[in-house]
């Protein structure tokens, strides 16, 4: 949970609403089922937003409030593809000391969804879960492995699920094919590798099957932050609604999630995905089948 200050070729959004859990539950909450958070914030960090999140159903009761510290804080500019930034500004703040206290109601979650933070923090809230969910699902990035490789090789290693992008694929295990990349870290592990390719969609592997998901073509972008994290809550959101999913749920799981993620990049930080309701992911849903939908015959 955290501040951003974000500046992109189509404008400038100072101290919106941020970080990875924000935008985790905000895009895994469309469905019927018990979301909570655990996470750390500031004595700034406003009470509308978290209203936002309360109004949402969605469980704070994990998320510990500092009264004399700061919120996470990042700035950063976007290059004119919006496929490169600029990060401008860290502030860690309270975050920097953060020891997750996990509440006694989740320690028995059906999904656990590590969100994109410092490994020792992952490790930490995985050791307080007292039964082993039905998915464990990580998303990390590039600055954990060039900095935490070890501890963060623990936790993939004890995953069902791992998102990265295509460049963090290629830097986790040195491989430029993105099939050998993925082979490698099914060794590591994790069952299921998702591999995201930005404006190109998604590679989801899982042994010899591997699903290709398209990206929306969309005819604004302002803001790519949050869609990975919104991207991950859409897919393990999708994904609690089945006891024991299956690989063709994974493919489904894959499809919501990009299309959570698309809503959020047409505005900045949280505004537009604040704003979705049903009726609009069931339409953005509909765009993808007819983009991926074809017949073909065959000899």
């Amino acid at each position: 949970m955290a501040y951003d200050s974000v500046e992109t070729p189509f404008g400038k959004a100072d101290w919106i609403l941020g970080g990875a859990a924000t935008y985790n539950a905000l895009a895994s909450n469309f469905f019927d089922i018990d979301c909570g958070i655990v996470s750390v914030i500031g004595n700034d960090f406003k009470p509308e937003h978290l209203q936002l999140l309360k109004d949402r159903n969605i469980d704070l009761s994990g998320v510990e409030q500092v009264p004399d510290g700061k919120t996470f804080f990042w700035k950063a500019e976007y290059h004119n593809d919006l496929n490169s930034r600029t990060t401008l500004d860290t502030q860690l703040n309270v975050l920097e000391s953060f020891q997750p206290k996990v509440p006694q109601h989740y320690t028995r979650p059906h999904i656990l969804l590590l969100g994109n933070l410092h490994p020792d923090v992952q490790w930490a809230a995985m050791q307080q879960i007292q039964q082993r969910p039905k998915l464990i699902i990580l998303d990390t990035m590039n600055f954990w492995m060039e900095h935490f490789r070890p501890k963060l090789d623990e936790v993939i290693s004890n995953v069902d699920v791992i998102s990265i992008n295509d460049e963090e694929a290629r830097q986790l295990t040195a491989q430029h094919s993105l099939v050998k990349a993925a082979a490698m870290i099914h060794a590591m592990g994790p069952k299921y590798v998702i591999i995201k390719k930005g404006e190109h969609g998604a590679l989801l592997f899982y042994n010899n099957h591997i699903f290709c998901a398209p990206a929306l073509p969309l005819e604004e972008v302002f803001d790519p932050t949050g869609a990975g994290d919104s991207f991950a809550g859409g897919f393990a959101g999708y994904l609690c609604q089945f006891e024991n999913p299956t690989l063709e749920n994974m493919k489904a799981a894959i499809i919501y999630g990009s299309a959570m993620a698309s809503f959020t990049v047409e505005k900045f930080g949280t505004e537009n995905i604040q704003q979705v309701t049903k009726a609009k992911i069931d339409a953005r849903l509909k765009t993808f089948e007819m983009l991926t939908k074809f017949d073909i015959e065959l000899e």
